[in-house]
């Protein structure tokens, strides 16, 4: 790719423009993405104007935000060009991270050396899962090199998603014999009552989330029949007591509402060649007021232990609606 930058006469000192030149017209369609919609989203975020001609791209604005307009746009184009595609998603990550202050880079840069060069994917029956930020891949990198990881951050950074992912991937080339996938039942902040039907009736509800996401990367004809063969189990965290897990991969969701008590109780659950994983934010704890989440206690208790990797988000890895990282954004100055 070809970059010259052009300054018109008759534009102010402060603002240039960047011409950016593409090869392959057929994949700057796809960073263009449907009707430009790609272009007009990074228009809005960073106060540039992007002209559209041929196979050209040009930015105009203040140099600050015309340089990481085109650096965003080399970024996704490279992505294309590798043979992935870019999804609203990947612009915003893309947009967010070309943001992130210099310190926070230079700590990325130094904790995913490992990374360079190479690109970190999990591959499942259904898809192709692809961390889209720095946090996501060392989060991904842990999942795959220790036995017992935390990922622990806000709603909507990956954390249940990729560990699933994983998991899924383990199950496929046989590393691990099943999956077992809990959570707490706690209510978050409403009282349901009883609810009818089974125990299988009753939890359900609860762990839906986990349902979605192994969904997201089996058949569902797979998935059914990987449960009734007890290959998957999703069962709420009460039921982990007294179990031995050997040869499993296991997910505790939503940590942030364990007890000290069961936390413990699930940490010794590790079985003979069996990964375990635990998430939560602690920032969502809906246990009664007054009784601490065993999520922030193991933190504190285990961060010393030798084999145990801790791996954190912020609302810069937020891979949901864009909105969703400014309101964390907002809860947390409150909350300062």
């Amino acid at each position: 790719m070809g970059i010259s930058i052009l300054t018109p006469a008759s534009a102010p000192d402060d603002i240039q423009e960047i011409s950016l030149e593409f090869p392959d017209n057929r994949l700057l369609v796809d960073l263009c993405g449907e009707f430009d919609r790609n272009l007009a989203h990074m228009e809005s975020m960073l106060g540039v104007q992007i002209l559209r001609r041929g196979n050209h791209l040009t930015v105009i604005g203040e140099e600050s935000a015309r340089q990481q307009a085109a650096q965003v746009l080399q970024d996704l184009y490279q992505r294309l060009e590798e043979g992935r595609q870019v999804e609203s998603a990947d612009v915003d990550a893309a947009l967010r991270m070309s943001n992130a202050p210099e310190e926070q880079e230079e700590d990325a840069g130094a904790q995913l050396e490992m990374f360079a060069g190479g690109r970190v994917e999990i591959k499942t029956r259904k898809k192709l899962v692809e961390p889209r930020t720095d946090a996501q891949k060392a989060y991904v990198r842990a999942l795959f090199e220790h036995e017992l990881c935390f990922g622990i951050g806000p709603a909507g950074t990956g954390k249940t998603y990729l560990a699933v992912a994983v998991a899924v991937n383990k199950l496929m080339d046989g590393h691990v014999d099943k999956i077992i996938l809990s959570r707490p039942a706690v209510e978050a902040g409403e009282k349901l009552g009883y609810l009818p039907g089974d125990m299988k009736d009753k939890v359900d509800p609860y762990m839906q989330p986990l349902y979605d996401a192994l969904g997201d990367f089996l058949p569902g004809k797979q998935m059914a029949k990987m449960m009734e063969e007890k290959t998957i189990e999703i069962a709420p965290l009460a039921f982990m007591r007294g179990r031995t897990l050997a040869n499993a991969f296991v997910v505790l969701d939503e940590a942030q509402n364990a007890t000290t008590m069961q936390m413990k109780m699930f940490l010794t659950r590790l079985g003979e060649g069996s990964r375990m994983v635990i998430t939560g934010d602690r920032s969502q704890v809906d246990l009664p007021r007054g009784m601490p989440s065993g999520l922030r206690d193991a933190e504190g208790i285990l961060r010393d232990v030798d084999g145990i990797s801790f791996n954190y988000f912020t609302a810069k890895d937020v891979v949901r609606h864009p909105l969703v990282a400014k309101i964390i954004d907002a809860y947390e100055a409150s909350e300062r």
